[in-house]
């Protein structure tokens, strides 16, 4: 059921709170994060039993994030094409919306790649960070510097020539972009699909009745059955590919606390003291583009002045935060755009279609995570580099961005679309993971503030508001 047909007041699951495995997904994230480390400290790379040492944990960290990048990159073509299969909007409506959309993360993207090439955060990390990861590289008989190089390198001549870059999207087979992770490929794959679909459900509208004598006519009777079915093919898939990944995010906190105890036993707590800038580094991007852009867009564009957008959109905004998904508070995001004044139509397509594309602040969280490590990890990203590292965090959110935890599910396929090399993502991941239930939750609250600064501009010019509709899922 779409998000905009559910109701917002469903009664919670009672829960123990002696139980550790009910309690909230950060708060177990946490945990695992606080014993990794006492493990790391206490065991460093000695064996723990049956001589297994903190390598080994590792191993099984990684084995983690297989497996969740796995399931991520059809998640992505399943979620996009299906929001294909709900949505129905006018094509100029659409394309307004599009646009917005792009202009917003257009801003986005000049944000982060102002303050990472300005700044330079990551720099602060290269001290210790490469440090470490070389440590971990020669433990594999392995040179990171020269890897690192090598990388840097392939990384310039993929950017030389617009075609070499075009090239390298274009896949041999449909199976190449799943199995190599592609994710831009993926997306567009996606697209293309969901077009497809909608014109063959528009040419079925156009000629419902077979009409004998005329070829093809009674065919297409027929392809609108088998186009019915396959949209119910798809909607499946979606769901039975959220279940898999519901249940394979429970067990992240595990697998964070092997990642961490691996990384702690190698390099010592220390490398925890690296977190800080990062997180301002995150902080700082996401309160520029939601503190900034969109109240003043939303005044100086859309005439709704910037304390009446917090006003009547702090509910939704708090409510995104806590409950870490925009896609599940937009019922409370169409109830707050109708106290604002805002079209019933340019609410829903916002709230309801635009929040699969416009998710400015995972995209943004994804993208500035992917170049600050590579900033750590000492490799020089040119521009060109830098957008396309920008373009697969947007691949990965316009799929995804709406469920809880997203951003654990996509920021592997968004490292690997960056060239990191495998020693550096698992140097960073838990790093970066051991403070991503506050992060998750700023995301949330960004992309919901996001809906609704798209649906006040998309309803700039409407004269005709429409009154007396019901919003559904708001009392």
């Amino acid at each position: 059921m779409d998000a905009c047909e559910q109701q917002s007041d469903e009664p919670a699951t009672p829960r123990n709170p002696w139980n550790p495995l009910a309690w909230p997904l950060y708060v177990r994230v946490a945990l695992g994060v606080l014993i990794g480390g006492v493990m790391g400290a206490i065991w460093k790379t000695d064996k723990i039993v049956l001589g297994w040492t903190t390598t080994d944990l590792g191993v099984l960290a990684t084995l983690y994030i297989q497996l969740l990048t796995m399931l991520a990159t059809p998640l992505i073509f399943f979620a996009i094409v299906e929001a294909f299969v709900h949505t129905h909007i006018s094509f100029r409506h659409g394309m307004r919306m599009l646009l917005i959309c792009c202009i917003n993360i257009a801003v986005a993207f000049a944000i982060g790649l102002t303050i990472l090439n300005v700044w330079l955060p990551g720099r602060t990390w290269q001290g210790s960070f490469a440090e470490r990861a070389a440590e971990l590289a020669r433990q594999s008989e392995k040179k990171l510097g020269s890897r690192s190089e090598d990388l840097a390198k392939n990384a310039g001549e993929s950017s030389l020539s617009p075609l070499q870059l075009l090239r390298g999207y274009v896949p041999k087979s449909v199976v190449q972009p799943f199995a190599e992770n592609m994710v831009l490929t993926v997306a567009v794959l996606a697209l293309l699909v969901g077009a497809a679909m909608r014109a063959v459900r528009a040419d079925s509208a156009a000629h419902p009745n077979p009409l004998p004598g005329v070829p093809g006519r009674g065919d297409m009777v027929h392809g609108a059955e088998a186009l019915a079915t396959f949209e119910r093919l798809i909607v499946a898939c979606y769901q039975i590919l959220l279940r898999m990944l519901a249940w394979i995010i429970e067990l992240a906190p595990y697998a964070i606390c092997l990642a961490v105890a691996e990384v702690v036993g190698r390099t010592g707590l220390e490398v925890f003291t690296l977190v800080g800038v990062f997180f301002a580094t995150v902080v700082a991007s996401l309160a520029l583009h939601a503190l900034v852009y969109y109240p003043l867009s939303a005044w100086l564009v859309g005439g709704k002045s910037p304390r009446l957008f917090f006003r009547e959109g702090a509910a939704a905004i708090l409510t995104g935060f806590s409950i870490n998904s925009s896609l599940a508070t937009a019922p409370l995001t169409l109830a707050a755009l109708r106290r604002m004044g805002v079209s019933e139509g340019s609410a829903r397509l916002s709230a309801c279609v635009g929040t699969n594309f416009n998710n400015d602040g995972i995209t943004l969280y994804e993208a500035i995570t992917a170049l600050f490590v590579a900033q750590a990890a000492g490799l020089e990203f040119s521009l060109t580099q830098q957008v396309l590292v920008l373009l697969a965090a947007l691949a990965g959110s316009m799929g995804i961005a709406g469920i809880p935890n997203s951003g654990l599910i996509i920021l592997t396929l968004v490292l690997k679309a960056a060239k990191l090399p495998e020693e550096v993502i698992a140097m960073a991941l838990p790093i970066v993971y051991s403070i991503d239930f506050i992060h998750a939750r700023l995301r949330s609250a960004v992309n919901v503030m996001g809906d609704m600064q798209v649906a006040v501009l998309l309803d700039v010019g409407e004269k005709t508001k429409q009154s007396g509709t019901e919003v559904i899922g708001v009392q």
